[in-house]
């Protein structure tokens, strides 16, 4: 779908106005059992075939909070720096939508178990900024609608509608951030780059896998603009459930020019929800957004407040394992690499291809050779990420391996890596249907050598005097004869003695 929109340059949005954000992003925990019921959370089920009394809201049914769920956000809360509630409960948020079984969300208000953090993320020159955390909550997810009939997948001109409840009640952390202001024109960069860090967090903390591709992990991107030296905040926007880092940067930055549009017209921004567009990058209207008054929230009477202990919480804190951010400056040294390199890695998002490749058996060197050279520039000319490339850290190790052993040279590697790329097999079936082993057999190597020493007398008799540098011109010759599959360091021990 396109939106036609006026929209300001960005610059000149800039110019004028100091973008705010606020990022709330929605974590579904890996857990066994739903949130509140024990329901299993498996993906791919046949549609309500995962629901029970409590996660279907029937009368007389008892939710159950699910431990696993409270240390799992005890966890994101720790590593985020935030504050561990000794004390906090859950709440109703009432709102009537065909999704929401039983017409009220259970989640926490005004005590959430996590409050007060931060976390630093790094921007694409090295430059470090800290973003601040409102509260980490816990809270259920929805079921899912189905709209059928229409072009868009929405609800304008669909036939009908099916709802699928298996998705209801699996726990979810809703990680709200604090006004981010002063990134200026880094807004879009920066709200990319936090959810990148975040990501990288709670995959290391293993609550959650967070692929954004399958909405484990979803952002609603806040933003409102207010004229240079103003601090009253104007009036925001909300898109939701942006499913991917790209398109969080690229809605904060659609909603930045649309807002300045707006404002310079004389018009005014409504707060409302807004839906992002994958194929444009554009946002359009959703609804009218809802105040905290508008759900309604009172203390859930079902379920007993949360009080997890100081002994706890500290048990869970020692038992973190190493942040991104630890482990980036800990590689960083292991490999031997400088800072504008680590942040190329980190850009690229090699570090877990690189980290699997070498786990499969390759030098840290070779696999960082390859992931940052050849697949990346296959990642960028294609519009990619680095880790949707259809080849896998075993095959790049094994491409490392042949290198190694001899059977492959850098130019063919490359040939090999691009048969894998495009879907000819495993790497050394690769090497066999196109014929790409290294030629290292004195046999086959004589005569090419034998033929270039005869096309160029005069090198030959540069290396007859001693001139042993000047074999190299030789070898590219021979190398050119075989289309580069020669073993170029047998081609000049060759070189060398048939002209000693």
């Amino acid at each position: 779908m396109t939106v036609t929109v006026d929209l300001v340059p960005y610059d000149e949005a800039l110019a004028a106005y100091d973008p705010v954000m606020g990022l709330e992003v929605h974590v579904e925990l890996g857990t066994a059992t739903k949130m509140f019921c024990g329901c299993s959370t498996e993906l791919g089920e046949e549609p309500n075939s995962q629901v029970c009394p409590v996660c279907l809201g029937l009368p007389g049914s008892l939710p159950v909070v699910n431990a696993v769920g409270v240390e799992s956000a005890i966890k994101i809360g720790l590593a985020l720096n935030c504050e561990i509630a000794e004390w906090c409960r859950f709440a109703r948020k009432n709102y009537f939508y065909p999704d929401m079984p039983k017409n009220f969300q259970t989640s926490q208000y005004d005590e959430p178990i996590a409050f007060n953090g931060y976390l630093d993320v790094t921007l694409e020159d090295g430059e470090v900024f800290r973003v601040q955390i409102e509260r980490a909550h816990m809270e259920e997810d929805t079921g899912k609608s189905s709209h059928i009939g229409g072009s868009t997948g929405r609800i304008q001109g669909a036939s009908h509608s099916l709802l699928d409840y298996n998705r209801a009640g699996i726990p979810l952390i809703e990680i709200v951030t604090k006004p981010i202001e002063g990134a200026g024109a880094r807004a879009p960069e920066v709200a990319k780059a936090y959810v990148a860090e975040l990501r990288e967090v709670i995959r290391a903390l293993g609550v959650s896998e967070a692929r954004m591709d399958k909405g484990q992990m979803r952002c609603d991107v806040n933003l409102s603009l207010r004229p240079h030296g103003r601090e009253q905040f104007g009036t925001r926007s909300e898109t939701k459930n942006v499913n991917s880092l790209r398109s969080v940067e690229r809605a904060a930055r659609f909603e930045i020019q649309r807002h300045a549009a707006v404002l310079n017209d004389g018009g005014t921004i409504l707060q409302e929800t807004r839906h992002f567009h994958e194929d444009d990058g554009s946002t359009s209207a959703g609804r009218i957004k809802d105040n905290a008054e508008d759900y309604r929230y009172f203390p859930e009477p079902d379920l007993v407040p949360v009080a997890p202990s100081r002994e706890w919480v500290e048990q869970l804190r020692a038992a973190l394992p190493e942040m991104p951010r630890v482990r980036r400056e800990r590689l960083q040294t292991e490999w031997g690499i400088s800072d504008l390199e680590m942040q190329s890695v980190l850009n690229a998002g090699a570090i877990e291809p690189i980290l699997e490749t070498v786990a499969a058996g390759a030098p840290a060197d070779q696999a960082r050779k390859w992931w940052m050279g050849e697949l990346a520039r296959r990642a960028n000319e294609s519009g990619t990420d680095l880790s949707t490339q259809p080849i896998t850290p075993a095959q790049v190790a094994r491409v490392c391996a042949l290198v190694a052993d001899g059977s492959l040279n850098d130019k063919l590697a490359r040939q090999v890596i691009e048969g894998v790329l495009d879907g000819e097999g495993e790497p050394d079936e690769v090497v066999a249907k196109r014929g790409l082993a290294v030629v290292s057999d004195d046999s086959a190597l004589g005569a090419a050598v034998d033929a270039a020493i005869e096309a160029n007398p005069d090198v030959a008799a540069k290396i007859r005097d001693g001139k042993v540098a000047a074999a190299g011109a030789l070898v590219g010759a021979v190398m050119k004869a075989t289309r580069g599959q020669a073993d170029a360091a047998r081609v000049k021990e060759l070189i060398l003695e048939r002209l000693a």
